[in-house]
């Protein structure tokens, strides 16, 4: 089957192998109170969790009163290192054991550029360890779930979820971004993934990828866009969520850092066009602007397999 532009549509059920079941929206379904979740809920009460294969760094900044993320992972028994400034060193070993802690070569706030110095640090330090994929999160997710026709089941136990995202993106040769979904934003979406699309919050990076962060705004959107302009792929799993947090409604990192200083969102939006021209717009919607990118050239970037 082809779409209007004549490529091959996507047909996940052609590689959802050997991964979790993925329930798809039918009219028969549409009723919330009508699907049966016990199975879901069963999953996500599960009190043995399979580790991650890569590690998970939570950056942080100014949230050291109540780390959301790092209090999520905990309650899942999942292992992770949080990245903060050598400012605030002090605070977050309070809460957090000292071990756990990873503290930067400065104190990269005074730069400017929000989180995106500690970013490149990660990434850097993960290159370090030989790591071949790292996982970087925002400090503002407040638990993770799981997702059935529309369904959300949270979950405090289980986190087979990490496991399971990277076993299916080490599958193939060219994701160079993979990341799980926002609660708020999962509906009755009718694949357990979508592709070549924006990858945000709770990323898992590829360390082979040529590319950085960069800028001062926007930057998992630049990023994800020149992953798809150079003909590799990202994927944003579905099937699984997390809870993060609005912007701009929890105190500290970008929030005191970066948006403090300006509330000029026509600013944001127009960095991102000058940085791709060809595929964002600037629009102004909801009573305020906003960035819009046409994904659309990209749909027809392919999964290389491993196997092939």
């Amino acid at each position: 089957m082809t779409d209007l532009f004549g490529f091959k549509k996507h047909d996940w059920r052609e590689h959802w192998t050997n991964m979790p079941m993925f329930y798809v929206p039918t009219r028969d379904t549409i009723k919330r109170n009508k699907v049966d979740i016990t199975d879901i809920q069963q999953i996500a009460n599960k009190t043995t969790t399979l580790f991650p294969k890569y590690s998970i760094y939570v950056i942080s900044k100014g949230r050291y009163d109540k780390p959301k993320t790092v209090n999520s992972l905990k309650s899942m028994n999942i292992p992770y290192k949080i990245v903060v400034e050598p400012k605030e060193y002090i605070e977050y070993a309070k809460i957090v054991s000292k071990e756990k802690i990873i503290v930067t070569d400065e104190d990269f706030s005074e730069r400017g550029y929000g989180s995106i110095p500690v970013r490149n640090f990660v990434m850097e330090y993960s290159i370090s360890k030989g790591e071949k994929r790292h996982w970087i999160l925002d400090d503002n997710i407040n638990g993770f779930g799981y997702q059935k026709n529309g369904r959300r089941i949270d979950t405090k136990t289980n986190g087979d979820f990490f496991r399971q995202c990277e076993e299916f993106v080490d599958r193939y040769l060219n994701i160079k971004m993979a990341g799980i979904r926002y609660r708020f934003h999962h509906n009755y979406v009718k694949s357990p993934y979508y592709l070549n699309t924006r990858i945000y919050s709770c990323i898992l990076m590829d360390n082979s990828m040529n590319y950085r962060w960069r800028g001062k705004y926007n930057e998992d959107t630049d990023l994800s866009l020149r992953v798809l302009k150079d003909g590799n792929c990202t994927m944003l799993f579905t099937w699984c969520y997390c809870n993060k947090a609005g912007t701009l409604s929890m105190k500290g990192g970008n929030t005191d850092d970066l948006y403090a200083n300006t509330d000029n969102r026509k600013e944001f939006a127009q960095s991102l066009q000058q940085q791709h021209p060809n595929h964002v717009k600037v629009v102004w919607r909801y009573n305020r602007w906003h960035h819009e990118v046409n994904y659309k050239p990209f749909r027809n970037n392919k999964l290389l397999i491993k196997s092939d």
